[in-house]
């Protein structure tokens, strides 16, 4: 079957995350087919030769939690220097006025920002569906595949609003019904199987606080029924702990079983506030964790344990969070940070260079449900980034590895998704990005206008 795709050589690049391809990879169809080490060449015929000896090569970084429409909210004043539920209440005024066209603007300019910093595979949680909203979903799937990126969609959702207790204003909350006839669609009409997928749907009920027990119940059977994944935010404040206890009488991981979500289907957005007990039982499970260090930052949440829940048995794989809350869409930059803060919980030798970027890829690819990419072994989807040290921020770096997360990388020089170039010196294939910008600038005024 791969007869006619041309067989290409990434070889000799000038470090790697992956000490046993240390003379490169060499992909052919979608796939990695061979792994090279010190000394080792092709043993296949090879059509086309990449010289990677300036780039660090990295497995492409897998993301596992975002908000593309927050790109449109970005630093935005009346949201500024608020913690987590001040902020949201703030921002869901603006939100609920959002349509399709600006979802695709920012949908597009969160997965190439993504892109460019070596993402190759990008997760959104949408659960935003006002009346203006109906095929949000749709929109990032045709998106997805114009671009040539992969991703993991989940189908979020809100059915508590203000008018019950919530905090989401009512005009973007759905009924269960539709949420459950929606989430079943999207499954059947897009949701891939098995190595290689390039469109996944999950199912993402927003948090514990904004939908009902029967939602949460329903989504975890209609989950199973169909086999996709689950994600929520959970444990990512101390004032979502006391909501949890004072309105179901139990902590947010209780609840969280008691829904039937607490399984290996099932991976967590922030997953902070966790006591010794619950890591133990997350990690038993098999629960993933996207750990959003910038977000946990900027919100003031908290630290994520995750040397603890990783040691207990859960994925740990690292996210952007949102453009409203982290402010970028960058997962290079935001590997720098899970290192800084994980120094700062741990040590230094706890949280090695090497440690961040397995969860950024490996990790998160696990958090996904996923073996086929986040790696660089034969077999595994051949998906690639590749960073070059020509900045002044690089000058003088002896260990290339380690300085991509040192001395900050931001921008990858080379990114291939299933063996096709994305991103080729430093910019994105087949999109326009200065027009990109301008019209995705616009849709941000047009939404502030709107409040």
């Amino acid at each position: 079957m791969h007869s006619h795709t041309p067989t290409t050589w990434i070889r000799q690049p000038l470090a790697t995350s992956d000490p046993a391809a240390t003379a490169g990879v060499v992909v052919q169809g979608s796939r990695i087919v061979e792994k090279l080490g010190a000394g080792q060449v092709p043993s296949v015929a090879v059509d086309e030769v990449f010289d990677a000896s300036r780039h660090v090569l990295l497995p492409g970084l897998v993301n596992t939690h975002h908000h593309f429409y927050q790109t449109l909210t970005r630093a935005y004043s009346p949201a500024l220097n608020k913690e987590l539920f001040p902020w949201l209440t703030t921002l869901y005024d603006v939100w609920a006025h959002l349509d399709e066209a600006q979802l695709a603007l920012a949908s597009e300019l969160a997965m190439v920002e993504l892109l460019m910093s070596g993402c190759t595979t990008v997760a959104d949680h949408h659960y935003v569906f006002s009346g203006a909203l109906e095929h949000a979903i749709d929109v990032q799937v045709e998106t997805a595949n114009r671009l040539g990126v992969r991703a993991a969609l989940t189908r979020g959702s809100m059915s508590v609003g203000r008018d019950q207790g919530g905090l989401p204003p009512q005009s973007v909350v759905q009924d269960e019904a539709t949420i459950l006839d929606e989430s079943t669609r999207l499954i059947d009409a897009y949701h891939q199987r098995g190595d290689g997928a390039m469109i996944t749907v999950a199912l993402a009920p927003c948090s514990p606080f904004s939908v009902s027990r029967e939602l949460m119940i329903d989504s975890a059977r209609l989950a199973e029924a169909k086999d996709v994944r689950l994600h929520t935010h959970l444990a990512e404040t101390e004032d979502e702990t006391h909501y949890c206890q004072k309105l179901f009488g139990m902590r947010p991981l209780d609840y969280l079983e008691d829904t039937g979500w607490l399984s290996d289907r099932t991976w967590l957005a922030h997953g902070i506030h966790f006591n010794d007990d619950e890591v133990s039982r997350l990690g038993k499970a098999g629960t993933g964790i996207a750990h959003c260090p910038s977000s946990n930052m900027v919100l003031g949440s908290g630290m994520c344990r995750t040397l603890e829940l990783e040691a207990a048995g859960s994925p740990v794989g690292l996210a952007v969070d949102g453009s409203a809350s982290a402010d970028h869409s960058n997962l290079a930059e935001e590997m720098r940070q899970a290192m800084l803060i994980g120094r700062l919980r741990y040590s230094p030798s706890q949280v090695r260079h090497q440690d961040v970027i397995r969860w950024a890829t490996e990790g998160s690819a696990r958090c996904l449900g996923r073996t086929d990419i986040g790696g660089l072994d034969a077999g595994q989807q051949a998906d690639l980034a590749l960073f070059r040290l020509d900045e002044p921020r690089f000058s003088g770096a002896e260990n290339p590895l380690a300085a991509l997360l040192l001395c900050g990388a931001h921008r990858a020089d080379r990114v291939m998704v299933a063996s096709r170039w994305r991103v080729v010196d430093g910019l994105p294939v087949d999109v326009d990005l200065g027009s990109l910008l301008a019209r995705h600038g616009e849709a941000a005024a047009r939404l502030r206008q709107a409040v």
